[in-house]
């Protein structure tokens, strides 16, 4: 191998495992201890204060600015406590990550000397620049006022020397500017038309909780090979490299012993989590070589997508103090398993029912069946938005690839739940229920009892899987924000819920009983959202068929995919929750657009670039080598033998000539293609230009530069090769 790629590599192994200094206590006595959460507001907060937050933090209550002012100095007197000189709001703006503008408690205090200040009016609102985030159009530069409001139901935490409030951000003019607030409003929107079903079964409850369990996968890199890959640096992926001989076809990673170095690794990111209040849980070695898995407890929704944002910057932090670089892209490596995030998704009530886990008594039954079945009515009428939310420049690279959730939205039920959903279609309604004196609910489901996790099989192929008390939303991308498809989901079966309730409310108006009305409705859903449920293989081609037959939204392409938050039916629905208005969903599309546009064209320049600059140089000198043996071979030998000889690297110069010849014309080409794409106006239009015309040259470049991997002499090949990246020493 090239000298370069020689020390890279040798220092890359030589790297030892870091020692972690793991606090002397066990996990409970230090899980949550940079976290301002009920145990720290009891201590540093009056009674009174502690009483109108938790309100807040509960049921919503709004928060007086005297109340504010008080929570602030509790907050600032723990927070310099731990040494914290400086404070944040922490938001989560339209580029996928979070951002933070630090200021110090320091104020002076009239005297020529500074004090440490820090009011209820700097913890509720602070002032970013608006129009330097994305925005979809909706600030421009001379409009720059937007505010971060502090979110209560989000605790704040520590890192390192500044407090962080979890904030969402908001225009000048109201309209939301990032995934938190239309999350809050979604949450709020699926709680109201849950508590309203409730009633029919449960008039005590008062409050639905909409509950996540994300599940990151990732892969991890040594530091110093990621350096010497443009690619990984500038993109997050390679954009070229041939697959290694081995990689994960002996299926030896998954669930196997986890290298030490990752250990000591994952080990220190455990204890930096707990200490900020993320329940990490579980651990282990994924099914591509280098790749990984983190994954919580199960928490309410808006805490669990903080806690994943959080944990994805820790993990970054972490993982460079071990030597490595984590890897988030949907598709780092041609040829492995890419990376998701599984969302587990399910609601709960404040008396401590789950939803979507079947009871004992056929009222319990009956109130699962109706909140199944009207979830997948949701994920029915808007699969093609739930699509789209899960759906980017990256981890469309991920969908569809045999290994992850196809590009169509289906639900996966297992044999008992679909049985028993057939049975209510097929069975007379006087057969199925039967009401006693005491209007005591008689269903004839029996089976519906027995139904536990180990009933329902798993389908690694549905993008939305019922696993036994929850659905599993398989479909999100590694580096995502999971509200995304949080939003997206929870406001759809809040409109649902809410139709549902119409619906059964008619009924009872015009004389029907009660559990007789849900029942009608229920059977008449089952029959119309069948098309979306789909137990089989969601790889085969037959599926792709009987997918456009069912009417299911089957586009592969990303910026069209996109189209779907637009339809008609998708801003009803938003409007009517009143999570997002017209604007706000035109301003993120616009966003979206412009950000698929942006990474492909990142991509074709790194590529362009490494091609021309690496790889043609690289292989011509190969070439030329393999010439000038030719020419000695033809001066030492008679013509015949020297022929005979030479033949085959003649074969090689020749091969190599066709594939630096395609290469340089197509990244040629690829050039002119993105100075005509450039010059449309509309977002859209420019995406759609990008994928149709630029992406696939991507792939077609990378074929000719893979087969000069495996022509050039290794010692030439200054990049760090798929052998050596994906394998940990």
């Amino acid at each position: 191998m090239s000298s370069l790629r020689f020390n890279v590599v040798e220092d890359a192994f030589k790297k030892k495992a870091a020692t972690v200094a793991a606090p002397a206590e066990r996990p409970d006595k230090y899980f949550g201890k940079y976290v301002f959460n009920r145990e720290k507001m009891l201590e540093f907060l009056p009674q009174a204060v502690y009483s109108k937050l938790t309100d807040a933090i509960d049921h919503g209550t709004p928060l007086s600015r005297d109340v504010a002012d008080q929570v602030a100095a509790g907050m600032k007197q723990w927070a310099l406590s731990l040494g914290v000189t400086h404070y944040t709001h922490w938001f989560q703006p339209l580029t996928e990550g979070t951002a933070e503008k630090h200021d110090s408690f320091i104020e002076p205090d009239g005297k020529g000397g500074m004090i440490e200040e820090f009011s209820g009016k700097l913890l509720v609102q602070q002032e970013p620049d608006a129009s330097s985030f994305p925005n979809g159009g909706i600030r421009n530069t001379f409009e720059a006022r937007g505010y971060s409001a502090w979110d209560p139901s989000s605790p704040v935490f520590v890192v390192d020397d500044t407090l962080c409030i979890p904030t969402v951000f908001i225009a000048y003019t109201g309209e939301s500017l990032d995934y938190k607030a239309p999350l809050l409003r979604a949450l709020r929107a699926v709680d109201k038309a849950a508590v309203d079903v409730c009633h029919y079964f449960n008039p005590e409850v008062k409050k639905v909780v909409a509950y996540l369990g994300w599940e990151q996968e990732y892969f991890l890199v040594d530091e110093g090979l990621y350096a010497a890959r443009p690619d990984l640096l500038l993109t997050g992926r390679t954009l070229m490299g041939h697959e290694a001989s081995k990689n994960q076809q002996l299926e030896d990673h998954y669930f196997g012993a986890i290298p030490q170095r990752v250990m000591a690794f994952m080990k220190d990111l455990e204890i930096q989590a707990l200490q900020l209040g993320v329940p990490v849980k579980t651990r282990h070695n994924e099914v591509a070589p280098n790749q990984f898995e983190l994954a919580p407890i199960f928490e309410e929704c808006n805490l669990a997508v903080d806690h994943n944002m959080l944990i994805m910057a820790l993990m970054r932090n972490v993982a460079r103090n071990h030597g490595f670089r984590v890897l988030l892209h949907e598709k780092p490596f041609k040829g492995v398993n890419g990376s998701g995030k599984h969302n587990n998704w399910s609601l709960g009530t404040d008396t401590g029912i789950l939803l979507m886990a079947p009871g004992k008594t056929a009222t319990d039954n009956l109130r699962f069946i109706t909140f199944i079945v009207n979830t997948l009515m949701a994920v029915y009428h808007h699969d093609g938005l739930l699509k789209a939310s899960i759906m980017s420049a990256t981890n469309a690279h991920r969908l569809g690839a045999n290994e992850a959730p196809p590009a169509i939205i289906s639900s996966f039920l297992g044999k008992t739940l679909t049985g028993v959903l057939e049975h209510l279609e097929t069975s007379r309604l006087e057969d199925l229920v039967s009401l006693g004196q005491k209007s005591e609910l008689k269903l004839d489901i029996p089976q519906i009892p027995e139904l536990l996790i180990d009933n329902t099989d798993r389908n690694r192929t549905s993008p939305f899987a019922f696993t036994g008390n929850r659905f599993e939303f398989r479909a999100v991308g590694s580096e995502a924000n999971c509200a995304g498809a949080m939003i997206a989901l929870n406001a759809a079966v809040a409109h649902q819920l809410t139709l549902f309730k119409q619906e059964v409310d008619g009924l009872i108006a015009a004389g029907e009983e009660k559990n007789t009305a849900i029942l009608t409705v229920v059977r008449r859903y089952i029959k119309e959202c069948k098309p979306i449920c789909f137990d089989g293989n969601g790889y085969s081609e037959e599926w792709k068929q009987m997918a456009r037959e069912r009417g299911l939204d089957c586009e592969t392409s990303c910026p069209l995919i996109f189209d779907n938050y637009l339809t008609e039916g998708s801003v009803a629905m938003f409007e009517a929750t009143g999570v997002m208005t017209r604007k706000e969903l035109a301003a993120r599309n616009e966003v979206k657009w412009e950000m698929y546009t942006k990474k492909i064209q990142i991509e074709a320049r790194v590529l362009g670039d490494l091609a021309m600059n690496h790889i043609i140089p690289v292989a011509t000198k190969y070439q030329t080598e393999l010439i000038d043996n030719v020419y000695k071979m033809q001066s030492i030998f008679p013509a015949e033998k020297a022929a005979h000889m030479s033949a085959r690297n003649l074969e090689l110069i020749e091969q190599i000539a066709n594939h630096t010849s395609f290469i340089k014309e197509h990244v040629d080409a690829m050039v002119e293609a993105r100075k005509v794409a450039n010059r449309e106006l509309s977002e859209r239009k420019k995406a759609i230009a990008y994928h149709d015309n630029i992406a696939p040259m991507l792939e077609e470049i990378r074929y000719h530069i893979d087969k000069l991997e495996l022509i050039v002499d290794d010692r030439m090949w200054t990049l760090p090769k798929y052998r050596e990246l994906l394998f940990v020493r």
